[in-house]
């Protein structure tokens, strides 16, 4: 950081990104950060849903981090809950994933049927 400037700008990106994190209405995005979430890897997966999201412009989405997700075998998992309620949970998910979740289900309303938890629990 080298001037004032410097600091308003990176002031203002960790607000967006925090603005992110309460949005209410549109399409909320859950992280699974229980222990076993973490320890498979969540902690990057968030961030990197932050990353796209705001790299993405996204204003309808939103994204938060809750706890235990209950299937532990199959973490890091992540819900994605449309405004209508609608829940799609998908598991294993790698930093590499993150963009085609958001590109095909976020913005292109399409499910990514191989990543679904129903169809990597069969």
């Amino acid at each position: 950081m080298k001037s004032l400037e410097d600091l308003k700008k990176l002031r203002d990106q960790a607000l967006k990104n925090m603005e992110m994190r309460y949005q209410v209405g549109g399409t909320r995005i859950q992280v699974g950060m229980g222990t076993c979430g973490i320890a498979a890897g969540a902690r990057p997966v968030l961030n990197k849903f932050v990353e796209e999201i705001a790299k993405q412009n996204l204003k309808n989405v939103g994204i938060t981090q809750v706890g235990c997700m209950g299937e532990c075998a199959f973490e890091p998992i992540i819900e994605i809950v449309e405004q209508d309620g609608t829940s799609t949970i998908y598991a294993r998910v790698n930093e590499r994933m993150v963009h085609e979740i958001i590109e095909e289900h976020i913005m292109g309303g399409k499910r990514i049927q191989k990543y679904l938890l129903s169809a990597i629990k069969r």
